[in-house]
């Protein structure tokens, strides 16, 4: 009877990777199939490296909703990493029980938020705020780089948690024992044992933020130029989508579509580049 429900349940995770496998094999096909053609008529340095995007006109130049997704995310990272991986070293060799309690839950209340309840808050108190300090709008790069670096927090804070807690007490007891303080022992000998879980709690936090879309449309002005300042207004790429796919047809929904293929290709190469410094962090 115990081989049977050994052979049933290793028969039930193997169709469970494959129905996974499956679905990003489709995806992709789905992606290519459409994006490439209409990259291809459009002209691949034309659509990659045009500077303005008026479908009505028959331009579709993506460069300035690239180099917004390039800044957006950059700006999340900036903000997001270090107060993220700060506050899970906190939590993990600082903070006592009573305080734990009460930021741990905060902090996973967080990653239940949805999205559009986060623009909201953008638009009602960060936008404002920018507008009376700064100048302009306040609708800009720098409002969705705080939203942004506010929504990947969860993300860093549990992943990198979890990894420094990972580590063998026996790292943290061998420093003290040489004479190093609990916070050097803390900084220098288990952080950075935990640095490849960490590491994938940033790329985690990067792929969330490349990602994002209702939280970025409302507080990022939605406008198609190349930002000279943190006050300036942009689109990302899947703000692009979002905002056109409802009306688009022929060339202009391919365009879209191919936009979709370049984020793909950036999410991929995200990931490539975490599996490779993960390998060169564990030799």
């Amino acid at each position: 009877m115990k081989k049977y429900k050994e052979k049933s349940m290793k028969i039930i995770f193997t169709i469970s990777a494959g129905i996974s496998i499956l679905a990003v094999t489709l995806i992709c096909l789905f992606l290519f199939a459409n994006g490439i053609p209409a990259m291809s008529e459009i002209g691949i340095f034309d659509f990659l490296l045009g500077t303005k995007w008026k479908p009505a006109n028959g331009l579709y130049g993506i460069f300035p909703m690239i180099l917004g997704s390039i800044y957006v995310t950059a700006g999340a990272m900036i903000i997001g990493v270090p107060t993220g991986i700060l506050t899970a070293i906190f939590l993990a060799r600082f903070c006592n029980k009573k305080i734990y309690k009460i930021i741990k839950p905060a902090v996973d209340l967080l990653a239940g938020i949805p999205s559009v309840v986060y623009g909201f808050f953008g638009l009602m108190v960060i936008v404002p705020g920018i507008r009376l300090l700064f100048g302009g709008n306040g609708t800009s790069l720098l409002g969705a780089s705080i939203i942004l670096g506010i929504m990947i927090l969860p993300t860093i804070v549990g992943v990198s948690e979890a990894a420094i807690r990972a580590v063998p007490e026996n790292y943290y007891e061998g420093s003290l024992a040489l004479g190093a303080s609990h916070e050097r022992s803390v900084f220098f000998t288990v952080v950075p044992a935990a640095k490849s879980g960490i590491m994938a709690g940033v790329i985690l936090g990067i792929g969330r933020a490349i990602g994002e879309t209702m939280a970025v449309i409302m507080v990022a002005g939605n406008q198609a130029v190349i930002p000279s300042g943190l006050f300036d207004g942009l689109r990302t790429m899947t703000a692009n989508i979002v905002l056109e796919m409802g009306y688009a047809a022929d060339l202009h929904r391919g365009a879209l579509i191919a936009t979709a293929v370049v984020l793909f290709v950036f999410i991929l190469i995200i990931n490539l580049s975490f599996s490779m410094l993960k390998k060169k962090v564990t030799t």
